[in-house]
């Protein structure tokens, strides 16, 4: 490359520089035209001419076209990139070659529009110019652009036109090229739609009017750019195209070959860009069901994970059974494309802090700052019509909009409770109306921005990952009942169960977390009540040994849409039993009778409602649930190729038949279902056994060495204010994260033990950890000393208990009034506590955490071990001397 000599910018046509009045440092050029070929002389006179003055150059070639510069010539930088990897790492990409380049410099793109073809629509093009654009401006730069005319709607192009600083159109008419300025910003003199011929003598005006018309005719008219048919872009031509194939080959016109081609196209356009989706997509999506989806988007890009396990799953149950054509609940979902996400991100000056996000080192940083803009976020006007579109065909119904982004409820990451879904009742004015529902879309959008989202995606290790989020808009299944609305049951259903309470269950026959009303309280921890656990091989068996323990552990609060109040809300059940049964509710159908508890009352002289206890055993019994949910499981498990988890609701019909309605389906991330049985434990004096708890054990079996142990005295416990509680499990995050082993390659263990739920909202039922504060723990051993019976029904089926299976952790719950259970209490208090050495401000703690490492306090040798066998419902702390 020649010295740089600092020359004025120029196009490398002195008459082209002449027309635009000048070339500025700064200017981005847009260049429209019908063939590539038109695009090149022009990059090429450009990057001679910066080659000549000792200019950087550098070519982002991504395009299929050929190229426009000479790609071996070893003075231009050519950035080869790849589009189909996803939006973000392609401008990523970009983005991070043109700042390690600093000030200055000519920059040449392939065609923007081939964008198209690599799943990029018309909107995200836009996107892509309205990020770029300004940062090459402010880096001073000249940058040469491409886009074929008529291509894209007057929506994706209005940004670009609007952002760059010169546009020209390109003609070839008898093999001379014409050039008509479209827009030369910020230059008064410089004359705009004035065709010019480039000839030797330089660029001429044209004004002989046949000629300029016989030159606007080598490009088609496509009509004036604001008119409806031009907001058609090339998206919705490409689906109204494969539809167009659809409907000739249902009348026999064409080959089915050509359908299944249009299909390979739009797949990827709207399935999540892994492997194992796609292949489903294939085996179980027709091109008339991808026609279906697009029908119900708003705006342009994928639908997600979630999206995509909700269609595959219901496709697959119906080619595998016509059962299901009768007991699937006919669902009419809307989609919220990705691009809308993204749109959202740059349109409100949100887009460089998400991109400050993928840094490892400080990923957490302005956080709050990002959600609150967010929050305040606006949309566009044509996006914010769609929304009412959806709400008008919704009417008064309630909805519910559900994240739905490229990285949830995919075979490698299942996201759970990171993003949030928001119900709308959707109750009054279309205006109000309208306003809650934007402001779901955008505290959706918002969650995306989390600590918690941003850690699990760091976890993980997808923090640089494309993860847009696209949303489904879906009808809330269920009914009104008074000014209640809700479905008659919910729940969560897993094809693998890792709670063996009885030797008769079968693991692999699948367990249901079921719950009375919506399936809030099945995938979210209600510390205040329990919800009924169905192993499908046994549906009655039940964990609680006799009806008093079932009393216990029945569920008691029901979560419903308050019509009247336009707002979620939690019932007792008593009350909703007593209202909705006088609406047509069959209570009996999910609920028994406590005559005791009645006849109680009644000595009691209490008046009141009749005592219910929820068991949906009369539903279990006589309904072919269990059954058809077995079988359910079963056939997406085969489907899958690997364990899932589905979410669903219930309506049961008047003559006792239900409908289902699957909300969710996606891989159940189960590290080992043939581990849930250990190796014997080996033989020990009971002297050595520090804990013994037999029953509620949730996870893989194992033996395993403790490297650490963190205990949270019970006692110790109880004597916080809950606001020290809430300080203890900022303490707690820092230990369990605070492990250094030495040049070990395998996940340390871990051990955690305290009192009653970890993970709960509430400080009295336990310590308030995030799931964050404790995803490095291998084992949790929860102690209750204030009740017997405790059953695992604490995490199972929750995101919670989802988290934990994703790290292969070990769940134990402890009772401390069962006759076999065992707990050495003066163990934990009897060790040297580290807890000072590795965080000295934190010795006001000591009274109620203490630390310890395995193997150096108890002498030369000694080993801790975890021992956990699920089959049998048996866990074991204790340690070895040599």
């Amino acid at each position: 490359m020649r010295e740089r000599t600092h020359a004025p910018p120029s196009t490398g046509i002195r008459e082209l520089d002449e027309v635009l009045t000048e070339l500025r440092l700064g200017d981005n050029v847009v260049w429209q035209l019908d063939d590539i070929e038109h695009y090149t002389p022009f990059a090429q006179a450009l990057a001679l001419h910066a080659l000549m003055i000792g200019e950087r150059l550098v070519y982002f070639r991504f395009a299929d076209h050929p190229p426009v510069l000479l790609e071996e010539n070893p003075a231009v930088m050519v950035h080869y990139t790849r589009p189909e990897a996803g939006f973000e790492n392609f401008i990523t990409h970009i983005h991070r070659t043109i700042r390690d380049m600093g000030q200055g410099g000519y920059y040449v793109f392939d065609s923007l529009s081939d964008l198209s073809s690599t799943c990029y629509s018309d909107r995200m093009i836009g996107n892509f110019f309205l990020l770029t654009c300004p940062l090459l401006c402010r880096l001073n730069t000249i940058a040469y652009f491409a886009l074929y005319r008529h291509w894209h709607s007057y929506h994706a192009a209005l940004p670009i036109f609007e952002t760059t600083q010169v546009l020209l159109d390109v003609y070839r008419y008898k093999q001379r090229y014409f050039i008509q300025p479209g827009k030369i910003a910020h230059r008064t003199k410089a004359k705009q739609l004035v065709l010019h011929e480039w000839v030797e003598s330089g660029m001429q005006r044209v004004t002989n009017s046949p000629l300029v018309s016989a030159v606007m005719a080598t490009s088609p008219w496509a009509g004036l750019r604001t008119a409806p048919y031009r907001m058609v872009g090339l998206w919705d031509k490409t689906f109204l195209q494969a539809e167009a194939v659809q409907n000739a080959v249902d009348a026999g016109d064409v080959l089915v070959l050509h359908a299944q081609e249009q299909f390979e196209k739009l797949v990827k356009l709207i399935v999540p860009r892994e492997k194992q989706l796609i292949e489903l997509a294939r085996r179980y999506l027709s091109l008339r069901d991808v026609i279906a989806i697009w029908k119900r988007m708003t705006g342009t890009g994928m639908v997600g994970g979630k999206a995509m396990g909700i269609l595959l799953s219901r496709a697959i149950l119906k080619q595998n059974s016509a059962i299901w054509e009768d007991r699937l609940e006919l669902h009419d979902t809307f989609y919220i494309g990705s691009d809308v996400f993204y749109t959202f991100l740059v349109t409100n000056d949100c887009w460089w802090d998400r991109q400050r996000q993928k840094d490892p080192q400080s990923f957490l940083i302005g956080n709050n700052r990002v959600r609150e803009r967010i929050l305040r976020g606006s949309f566009p006007k044509y996006i914010v019509e769609r929304f009412e579109d959806v709400l008008e065909y919704f009417g008064e119904s309630p909805i519910i909009v559900r994240s739905s982004s490229l990285l949830e409820d995919n075979f490698g990451n299942a996201f759970s409770g990171k993003y949030d879904s928001v119900f709308c009742v959707n109750q009054g004015r279309l205006t109000d109306r309208l306003a809650a529902f934007l402001d779901a879309v955008r505290t959706i959008y918002a969650s995306t921005m989390s600590d918690e989202a941003l850690d699990y995606r760091n976890r993980r290790g997808v923090l640089d990952k494309d993860e847009q989020m696209a949303l489904v808009v879906q009808r809330v299944s269920g009914d009104l009942y008074g000014r209640y609305f809700f479905p008659h049951a919910a729940g969560v259903a897993y094809s693998y169960n890792p709670y063996v309470w009885d030797p008769s269950i079968d693991p692999e026959a699948g367990v249901i977390r079921l719950v009375f009303g919506l399936g809030t309280r099945a995938v979210d921890r209600s510390d205040d009540d329990y919800t009924r656990i169905v192993a499908l091989n046994a549906p009655q068996k039940r964990p609680d040994s006799d009806f008093e323990a079932m009393k216990r552990h029945t569920q008691r609060r029901v979560d419903v849409l308050d019509l009247e109040a336009n707002s979620f809300q939690s019932v007792h059940f008593l009350d909703l039993a007593a209202a909705a049964e006088r609406n047509g509710l069959p209570v009996s159908m999910f609920a028994i009778r406590d005559h005791q508890g009645e006849r109680r009352a009644r000595e009691m002289r209490l008046q009141g409602t009749a005592q219910w206890v929820v068991t949906f055993d009369r539903f279990l019994e006589e309904s072919s649930f269990a059954e058809d949910m077995r079988l359910l499981l079963k056939t997406l498990r085969e489907a899958y190729n690997a364990h899932v988890d589905v979410e669903f609701t219930v309506n049961v019909e008047p003559d006792g038949s239900y409908q289902l309605n699957l909300v969710q389906c996606r891989r159940f991330p189960v590290q080992n279902t043939t581990a849930l049985a250990p190796a014997p434990v080996p033989s020990i004096d009971r002297e050595q056994i520090v804990i013994h708890t037999a029953g509620s054990v949730l996870g893989c079996g194992r033996v395993a060495a403790v490297d650490r142990i963190i205990y949270v005295d019970p006692e110790g416990y109880q004597t916080l204010s809950d606001k020290e509680r809430y300080g203890l499990a900022n303490v707690i995050g820092r230990l369990t994260h605070s492990y250094q082993p030495d040049k070990r390659t395998a996940k340390p263990t871990i051990l955690l033990i305290g009192p009653r739920r970890w993970g709960t909202s509430t400080p009295s039922l336990g310590v308030p950890v995030a799931f964050n504060d404790i995803n490095t723990v291998s084992v949790i051993w929860e102690i209750d000393y204030m009740r017997a019976g405790l059953t695992a029904d604490l995490s199972l089926g929750t995101h919670f208990f989802n988290d934990m299976v994703e790290v292969d952790m070990l769940y134990v719950a402890h009772a401390v009034n069962q006759p076999e259970n065992l707990l050495r209490r003066e163990f934990f208090l009897e060790q040297p506590s580290i807890l000072t050495d590795i965080a000295p401000d934190l010795g006001s703690w000591a009274g109620v955490v203490r630390i310890f490492d395995c193997g150096h306090e108890r002498g030369a040798g000694t080993v801790v071990y975890v021992y956990a066998d699920s089959e049998r419902q048996v866990a074991e702390l204790y340690y070895t001397n040599p």
